[in-house]
């Protein structure tokens, strides 16, 4: 293992988050930290930790085997409630999103506590403002709603036949699913956020 492999890995190692490549080259310089991560992935392969990618940043994670090892040492946080969950689903399928058109979307209010909940939890952030009368915030998901969701990009997200396959759709729910999914195709994810 050569000495930029050796300081990518004790760098990721010794972070407290997810690191993106631009962050490595502060610690380690700018030269074959993509080399380095493409081989400590290939090391780690198979062993109890990983090294992944989530949403263009690296961190090493307990090997999805095994994670049922550690659940009783880790406090369960808790369960989002059912307006939090759509809340969260709305915003990562439509982002950026306005609080009115999540709440058009639903059908009802959000009350404000939904959305620092789910800004709390760091899955949620600000997107800036809309042009348009009364300037409304806009919602986004962050890298931390990728990573804690296993997923390398929004792109990842479960689309309408994982869904139904999963049993997550109620016959009745389906054809509302599908036109807002259908909306959704037609307009391509932002994933320079």
């Amino acid at each position: 293992m050569n000495e930029t492999t050796r300081a990518v890995e004790a760098a990721l190692f010794a972070a407290a988050e997810p690191m993106s490549v631009d962050e490595l080259a502060l610690y380690v310089g700018g030269e074959g930290i993509e080399v380095a991560l493409g081989e400590l992935a290939a090391i780690y392969e198979g062993h109890g930790v990983e090294l992944v990618e989530r949403g263009g940043r690296w961190h090493f994670q307990t090997a999805p085997d095994l994670a049922h090892l550690l659940r009783r040492t880790r406090e369960e946080p808790r369960r989002l409630s059912r307006a939090a969950t759509e809340c969260l689903a709305i915003i990562a399928y439509h982002e950026p999103v306005s609080r009115a058109e999540i709440e058009a979307i639903r059908g009802v209010q959000i009350s404000k506590g939904t959305l620092d909940v789910l800004m709390e939890a760091g899955w949620v952030r600000t997107a800036g403002r809309r042009e348009s009368p009364g300037r409304p915030l806009l919602y986004a998901t962050t890298p931390d709603f990728l990573t804690h969701f296993g997923l390398g990009s929004r792109r990842d997200l479960p689309g309408i036949d994982d869904l139904k396959a999963a049993g997550l759709l109620d016959p009745l729910d389906e054809e509302a699913l599908a036109e807002q999914l259908g909306e959704l195709e037609l307009e391509s994810p932002d994933e320079s956020d």
